[in-house]
C-alpha cells in the first residue's frame, strides 16, 4: 500500500511512518522542508516539499496513485493562546485541510486515494461533566470546537471515491510531546497534583494506540466518519495525577488552583480546567483491541521508554 503522509515528523506522524514501514508499506511524506523531513524519516520514506500548506495544494506526483492519504498537519494547540497563536491553530488544520483536498479533487478520478484518515480532535465536544460522550454527540461552541467542526467541514469536501475519517483523538500519552511532556518535570520534583479540582475527565490515549486506531481507520473499508481515538477508560484529572505520582515514585498531592494555570496559560487553560468523558465506540465496533487501556500500566510503559 503507498501511504501519504502529512505531519510526518510531528511525534504522532514519526510513530506512525515507523508502523507502516515495518508493515511493508510504502510512505511518501509531505514536508515544508524536504531535507529535514529526509533526514528525521530516513530513506526508506519518500519526501516531497508541501513549502505553503495554508496556500497551496500538495504537488500532483506526491499524491497521484496513493491507495490512502493520513493528514496528521496542525500548529500545536498547546501553548498560549494569543490572537496570532489562534489564527495559526486555525488556519493550519482548516486551510491546511482545504489545500490537501484541492490536490485531490485535481487528480483524475482513477488516480485517486481511496481513504482519507484525516486527524481531529475530542475538542469537537467542547467542555462536557462526567456524562459518557460517543460520537454521536453533537460539536460545542468554544473557540476549540468551532476550529474541529470547520476542520472536519474540509475533510469531508474530498471528491469520490475517497472514503474519509475523521479520528478525533483524546490526549495523547508521549514523553516527547503534548500534555504528558509539559507535566513531568513537575511530576519528577515531587510538585505534581491535580488541576483545578480535579474531577474533569481526561480523554488519553497511549500512542501505541493512537497508531493502531489510525491504521485500523486506513484498512478498515466500513470505517467512515468521526471515530473517537481514546482509551476505552477515561480517568479524572484527579486519578490521572495519582497514577503518574505512583509511575514515577513521586508525591502527586500538590493541588493546581484554576487561577494558577489561567495565569500560566490564559485562554488554554480551559483545556486542562474542563474535559470530556469521551468513549470510543466506534473502534470498539470496529472490533479494534487495545494495547493500553488502563492508565497506570500505560504511563509506567510511557516512561520505561522515556
Amino acid at each position: 500500500m503507498r501511504v501519504v503522509l502529512t505531519g510526518a515528523t510531528g511525534t504522532i506522524g514519526l510513530a506512525v511512518a515507523r508502523a507502516l514501514h515495518e508493515r511493508g508499506d510504502e510512505v511518501v511524506a509531505l514536508s515544508r522542508d524536504p531535507e529535514r523531513g529526509q533526514d528525521v524519516l530516513g530513506r526508506g520514506v519518500e519526501v516531497h516539499a508541501w513549502a505553503q500548506p495554508t496556500e497551496a495544494p500538495p504537488p500532483e506526483p506526491a499524491l497521484s496513485g496513493a491507495d490512502a492519504v493520513m493528514h496528521l498537519l496542525g500548529e500545536p494547540v498547546s501553548q498560549r493562546w494569543s490572537a496570532e497563536a489562534k489564527r495559526r491553530i486555525s488556519d493550519s488544520r482548516v486551510l491546511g485541510t482545504r489545500s490537501l483536498v484541492a490536490g485531490l479533487q485535481s487528480l483524475d478520478e482513477g488516480r485517486r486515494p481511496l481513504t482519507l484518515v484525516s486527524q481531529s480532535a475530542t475538542g469537537f465536544y467542547g467542555p462536557h461533566g462526567s456524562e459518557p460522550v460517543d460520537e454521536h454527540a453533537p460539536a460545542g461552541d468554544d473557540f476549540l470546537a468551532e476550529v474541529v467542526v470547520a476542520w472536519e467541514h474540509e475533510a469531508l469536501a474530498a471528491p469520490a471515491p475517497i472514503r474519509v475519517v475523521l479520528t478525533r483523538t483524546g490526549v495523547v500519552l508521549s514523553p516527547s510531546g503534548g500534555a504528558l511532556a509539559k507535566m513531568l518535570p513537575f511530576f519528577r520534583l515531587g510538585l505534581g497534583g491535580p488541576v483545578a479540582g480535579g474531577k474533569q475527565y481526561v480523554p488519553w490515549i497511549h500512542l501505541d494506540d493512537v497508531v493502531g486506531a489510525l491504521l485500523r481507520c486506513v484498512d478498515d473499508s466500513e470505517a467512515r466518519g468521526p471515530v473517537n481515538v481514546t482509551a476505552p477508560v477515561p480517568v479524572t484529572n484527579a486519578e490521572l495525577s495519582s497514577a503518574l505520582g505512583r509511575a514515577l515514585g513521586r508525591p502527586a498531592v500538590l493541588p493546581v488552583p484554576r487561577l494558577a494555570v489561567r495565569a500560566l496559560y490564559g485562554e488554554m487553560a480551559q483545556i486542562v480546567t474542563t474535559g470530556q468523558r469521551v468513549l470510543p465506540q466506534r473502534l470498539a465496533q470496529m472490533g479494534y483491541k487495545f494495547h493500553h487501556s488502563e492508565i497506570e500500566a500505560a504511563l509506567r510503559d510511557v516512561l520505561g521508554g522515556a
